[in-house]
């Protein structure tokens, strides 16, 4: 018997001494450890409730909670709740851990596990140990049935992983189609975001990692398809929906009709954002106009949504925001960087440049880099504009600094700007708000920003493929042609008014208030995670307990749309 189906063996057991020991004895688990929930706990405040409730989701749909990644904390703690808020509600809820056998995994940064640690398959003996303790910590408590990589895969497979993984040209390797399964997309996906660059060409162990992690995804893709091959899923409930692990396990559900849920971590504090069928990075993007264009509006809503979009300035009401005391006094900072307020000012405002690259599908350009380049060369021969690049402050400040910053790129090819370009550089604590404020136009291409500065009556044009685009609010070329046709137009010297202004503040509402579900009991704490679950028994946890909840258990149960009616149920300010 496997270690994990003795631990879950011994669970189901009434001697509960004798099974925390061992469930500490295996994992290496000695204490309670401060803001992770201990299940164990939680379970004995009802536990007749829970021992009954997974009784009664024996003949329930069957839910695969595909968390694998047990050491990325902000996303593994959630996932443990639901997996106990859909035992709750009827589920046979399944778990999915990686048990220290992927090569390379979204865990890994190249900011603190180096090249070598993968060359070496030695990730398994560092990385590795601490995130199968943490997943085994929030798991192992629920006695549900819990599956393993290393259970899921022959010793042929992990060969046939390994030959593959050394034989493909590395060339082939981003476009590698297994069946119809995109794995070397998301293997790709995987090494841009280890080395947090926009491309691989200045790597010089881009192949070594780019193989790991083109293995890592086959490894994935044959546990997967094993695991479904022996279980009748309803559907796949899982974080991220790119990179590898998370993007594979998403391709192979699909293929085999299992519905898939999406999820990661929203802006707003205590708030979620889920989707179906694929990360909300791409489902925003088509999500129909009818889910939110003929919403009831009236001027609370309207209210409430610039109060919001105000506080964002300095983000009190956020967990993700990248200014501790932001600059707003522009006129001085305009004075200092030599620009003209008299004269039209066009905002431009970038993505980190290897984001930009995995989340935002191109759309004018090939990719942000080009779009960037090609604007500065635009503006060179409009003298009688000034273009204002605010680079994102994510590249120093954000959760994966990055290795590819855009001014050194522009500085290739611009030894000097043109004298109506001005840059306002990541590490400025200049306010984007109070600096974009003063544009007659802004230009994006794929920030949520745009979202913010329509609903301040500002006109965009997006370059990219923003959140923004396609809703009837902002100007959204197609081509390069078309984009430059558009700038040839400026200034616009109008701002948003009337309907358009309205509709603006419309989809403002819904995207922040209606796409972002709140959790009333995530509450925010300084560590890792960046929350806890604040609940004092397993009751809190029931159906009518907390309306976010219930939107969010529904939706993964049914397919209804992840939808918080903010409008309806009320909206959270904390």
């Amino acid at each position: 018997m496997s270690l994990w189906n003795k631990l879950v063996s011994l669970i189901k057991k009434p001697q509960k001494n004798q099974v925390i020991e061992t469930v500490k004895a295996n994992i290496g688990i000695r204490k309670k450890i401060p803001n992770w929930p201990d299940w164990e706990e939680m379970l004995n405040t009802n536990r007749l409730l829970w021992e009954e409730a997974k009784e009664k989701a024996k003949t329930g749909p069957q839910v695969l909670m595909g968390t694998s990644v047990g050491g990325a904390l902000p996303m593994s703690l959630p996932e443990s709740m639901l997996a106990v808020a859909l035992t709750l509600r009827g589920a046979q809820v399944h778990t999915l851990l990686c048990d220290r056998l992927l090569p390379a995994c979204i865990l890994v940064q190249k900011l603190d596990i180096p090249e070598t640690t993968l060359a070496n398959y030695e990730l398994a003996k560092t990385r590795c140990q601490d995130c199968f303790k943490a997943g085994s910590y929030f798991y192992q408590p629920l006695a549900l049935p819990g599956h393993l990589y290393s259970e899921l895969l022959s010793d042929t497979e992990r060969e046939k992983a390994k030959n593959l993984s050394g034989e493909v040209p590395l060339s082939e390797i981003p476009n590698y189609q297994l069946g119809n399964l995109n794995i070397g997309e998301h293997a790709y996906a995987g090494a841009l975001r280890y080395f947090a660059s926009g491309n691989l060409d200045n790597e010089p162990y881009r192949e070594v990692v780019m193989r790991r992690y083109f293995e890592g995804a086959l490894l994935t893709a044959f546990a997967t398809k094993n695991l479904l091959a022996k279980h009748n899923f309803t559907v796949a409930c899982f974080n991220h929906g790119i990179y590898s692990p998370h993007g594979i396990i998403g391709e192979v559900c699909r293929e085999n009709l299992v519905r898939v849920v999406n999820w990661n971590v929203a802006y707003r504090k205590r708030c979620f954002i889920f989707s179906h069928q694929d990360t909300y990075h791409h489902t925003m993007l088509t999500e129909p106009l009818d889910a939110w264009e003929n919403m009831p509006w009236n001027e609370t809503m309207e209210e409430s949504i610039l109060e919001y979009l105000k506080s964002r300035w300095q983000g009190t009401r956020d967990w993700i925001w990248f200014h501790e005391q932001p600059d707003e006094e522009f006129v001085r900072i305009a004075g200092e960087i030599g620009l003209d307020l008299n004269k039209p000012i066009i905002g431009m405002l970038t993505n980190v440049m290897w984001d930009a690259q995995l989340h935002y599908r191109a759309n004018a350009f090939p990719n942000m880099l080009t779009w960037v380049l090609e604007t500065i060369k635009y503006f060179a021969q409009r003298p009688e504009l000034q273009l204002l690049i605010r680079i994102h402050p994510a590249e120093i400040r954000g959760t994966l600094p990055s290795r590819q910053p855009l001014l050194p790129e522009i500085m290739k090819v611009w030894k000097e700007l043109p004298p109506n370009v001005f840059i306002i550089p990541p590490d400025s604590n200049v306010s984007t708000y109070a600096a974009m404020q003063e544009c007659d136009s802004v230009i994006i291409y794929g920030t949520k920003t745009g979202v913010e500065l329509t609903s301040m009556g500002i006109p965009v044009i997006v370059g990219g493929e923003a959140w923004i685009r396609g809703k009837g609010i902002t100007i959204d070329p197609v081509s390069p042609a078309e984009y430059f046709q558009c700038l040839d137009k400026l200034p616009l010297k109008i701002k948003l008014a009337g309907e358009e202004l309205k509709r603006a503040r419309k989809y403002a509402y819904h995207f922040f208030f209606r796409r972002m579900i709140p959790l009333q009991f995530m509450e925010p704490v300084a560590g890792k995670p960046p929350y806890k679950i604040k609940i004092s028994k397993l009751d809190e946890l029931l159906p009518g307990s907390d309306p976010g909840l219930d939107v969010i258990c529904e939706g993964i149960l049914s397919g209804s749309p992840f939808i918080y009616e903010a409008e309806k149920l009320g909206i959270s300010t904390s």
